[in-house]
């Protein structure tokens, strides 16, 4: 099959319908308006259901009644329209119903920019919405790894029933790469057996709702996707790792700062420094026993993010105190060098090997010098 050159968010959009999309709900923000505008032109001309809701709020509503469905549907935002995706993300993964939204993130906090960013990471893993659910979160670190995951987040939502995100970033959704997309699949319509539509043989409808009044069953519910969140954390981890069969150190990023993490890698690796990658695909679930798997023996762990050490609180929890931990980062819509983080690497190497060092107080004194006086 040819390669297409193609941006990442119509990449995405792209192969949601190849892999059976039938609705799609969304508002315009940059940096994923591509993604809305492609979906706009193409799902009329292939007889699916597309609207643009008078705001993010709408569309997340939307979302809902079409997941009762059981059919394939999607919405896609970026920062602050996913935060006020919350509630509606909730009431969906109380009702136990499959839905894909792609977040791809952006400077913030507030309006913030349009830049790359990976600060949406702690909203997206750790909750988000009120109450007590997960998301499964994918994290891609190139167009055709975006284009995989869709397929993916898909799969994994009918398969669990619940919402799965894929979390980009501004710089992966703007920028174009060539890659290979599916074939077309055919689209499902007929509904599951629970869902709102399906027929069943003594004529009762399925029901539906987030609504458990009485705290007993309430506490049997949220056990019964505790449970499943269980089985999904031992079936579906997902995560690449790169020279670590002989590494000393290990670096730990994810998506577009792991991308470039694995340069500096490289480049560490050329002059005789054993580093390793570990890049975690499932942000949620994180690759703990991977992670965990890694530390015996190692010099140091150095975690690379777009954001103000997210993932760091993760990583330092998993590693426990048994080797310094290290942080690199940027905010802001800020993009690592390589450079940077090569020299974070060298900083790793010859620095403090205290295993009780406070990593984000010592990249922030470094931050406020990078930046000068007006931090």
């Amino acid at each position: 099959m040819a390669l297409e050159l193609i941006k990442g968010n119509v990449a995405v959009a792209e192969t949601a319908l190849r892999v059976g999309l039938v609705s799609y709900f969304g508002y315009p923000i940059t940096p994923q308006t591509e993604l809305l505008e492609h979906l706009s032109a193409r799902m009329p001309e292939l007889g699916r259901a597309f609207v643009q809701a008078e705001s993010e709020l709408g569309a997340i509503n939307m979302v809902y009644g079409a997941a009762c469905t059981g059919l394939r549907t999607m919405t896609s935002s970026s920062s602050p329209g996913v935060s006020l995706m919350q509630e509606g993300l909730s009431y969906i993964a109380g009702t136990e119903l499959p839905a894909v939204i792609v977040n791809v993130v952006r400077g913030g906090p507030g309006l913030g920019n349009i830049a790359p960013s990976q600060a949406d990471y702690t909203q997206m893993v750790h909750g988000g919405g009120h109450g007590e659910y997960h998301l499964i979160v994918l994290a891609p670190a190139s167009v055709q790894e975006a284009v995989d995951l869709t397929g993916l987040a898909f799969d994994l939502a009918e398969k669990y029933r619940m919402v799965v995100c894929l979390l980009m970033d501004g710089y992966l959704g703007q920028m174009m790469e060539p890659v290979e997309l599916p074939e077309f699949a055919p689209v499902r319509t007929k509904a599951p057996s629970w869902a709102v539509g399906a027929e069943h043989p003594d004529g009762e409808r399925a029901v539906l709702t987030s609504i458990n009044i009485s705290p007993p069953v309430q506490e049997v519910f949220n056990v019964k996707m505790m449970t499943r969140w269980q089985e999904i954390e031992k079936n579906e981890v997902r995560y690449k790792g790169y020279y670590l069969d002989d590494a000393e150190y290990v670096v730990v990023g994810f998506g577009t700062a792991g991308r470039i993490a694995l340069t500096s890698v490289r480049a560490a690796r050329e002059k005789g420094i054993k580093v390793g990658l570990l890049r975690p695909i499932t942000v949620s679930p994180f690759p703990v026993e991977e992670l965990d798997s890694l530390v015996p023996g190692k010099k140091g762990i150095l975690v690379i993010e777009m954001n103000n050490g997210q993932m760091l609180d993760d990583v330092s929890a998993i590693v426990s105190r048994r080797t310094p931990v290290h942080f690199y980062g940027r905010m802001g819509g800020m993009v690592p060098y390589p450079d940077e983080i090569d020299a974070a690497i060298e900083e790793m190497i010859t620095g403090d090997h205290d295993v009780n060092r406070d990593a984000r107080a010592a990249w922030l004194a470094k931050m406020r010098e990078l930046v000068g006086t007006g931090a």
